[in-house]
């Protein structure tokens, strides 16, 4: 697809190394869904957000979390206007196109689901009127480890409304000369929008028309039950996870320039899909078992038909 090609080389002249993430935004938003980046500090995560905005001719905001944020900070709430003696809603951040959820896991949990409504019935709740969020909306949450200081878990609820979590890695050494390099050129990171909103919906309604056999659905069928049978899984993926492989392998094989989906298309994203939607039990935990691993044996026993 050219647009994807223009796309990946504009996003090319700020990030370096970092192109499998850049995809998986774009990914995000053709598949209306919600992306959460988890690195250590300073790997980029929000500055892979603020850049694939600029890449999209929509309405970018952003809300940094922190641990005295509060639900109407992001919502919005009403307020009463003296001169005309009424109430009038104050909007809050939430009413974008790209809203950028930076450092998610540093405000409280009540805070946390202030974006539950949002990220699953793209509306918004204040004082008992509902308000229709404009498509497309995205949520890009950054959040760090949570092993460090001053974080809290995201609960399951809300990680299941991510469509993908990805992880974010330092650089690898010659990524990281790179860096530094286009540095100390000055290198000019001019970025031209190369999709609009428009565009963006009319393309949802294209992904949406790439065909998927039955031999694909038994297959995510197959993935999604070995899961929640295995016997190192706490909790396995929901329903969601099904909808979610189903739509992203759409949209990979629509990227790919393909009427059809492949099982291919289907483990491309599996891992990313999936691992925030499963739980290891402590006991497994402990002896090293990850959400990750998990996934990547069930998808190498589970055949493609």
């Amino acid at each position: 697809m050219k647009k994807l090609e223009e796309f990946m080389e504009n996003s090319g002249k700020v990030l370096v190394g970092y192109e499998k993430i850049t995809e998986s935004l774009l990914t995000a938003i053709l598949c209306k869904g919600h992306i959460l980046l988890e690195g250590p500090p300073g790997v980029a995560k929000t500055t892979l957000a603020k850049t694939f905005s600029k890449l999209v001719n929509a309405g970018f905001k952003r809300v940094q979390f922190t641990p005295d944020l509060l639900p109407t900070d992001i919502v919005g709430t009403m307020m009463f206007d003296p001169k005309k003696g009424e109430f009038k809603i104050r909007k809050g951040p939430i009413f974008t196109n790209i809203l950028l959820a930076d450092e998610i896991n540093r405000a409280s949990p009540k805070t946390q689901s202030a974006l539950l409504e949002a990220m699953e019935e793209k509306q918004v709740t204040i004082e008992g009127t509902t308000y229709p969020l404009e498509p497309p909306f995205i949520v890009i949450a950054t959040q760090n480890p949570i092993e460090q200081e001053g974080t809290y878990p995201l609960p399951e609820a809300q990680l299941d409304r991510f469509l993908l979590k990805v992880n974010v890695e330092y650089p690898h050494k010659d990524d990281e000369k790179k860096i530094m390099n286009k540095l100390i050129a000055n290198a000019s990171s001019d970025l031209k929008k190369v999709f609009d909103k428009n565009e963006i919906l009319k393309i949802r309604k294209e992904i949406e028309k790439v065909y998927v056999s039955e031999n694909v659905v038994e297959y995510i069928a197959s993935i999604v039950s070995e899961l929640r049978e295995n016997p190192v899984i706490a909790w396995g993926p929901s329903p969601r996870a099904s909808i979610a492989l189903l739509n992203v392998s759409r949209s990979v094989a629509y990227l790919d320039g393909r009427a059809y989906v492949t099982p291919a298309d289907v483990k491309k994203y599996a891992i990313r899909i999936l691992r925030h939607r499963i739980g290891v039990k402590p006991e497994n935990e402990i002896e090293g078992v990850t959400t990750d691993g998990v996934a990547t044996d069930v998808l190498g026993q589970v055949d493609a038909i």
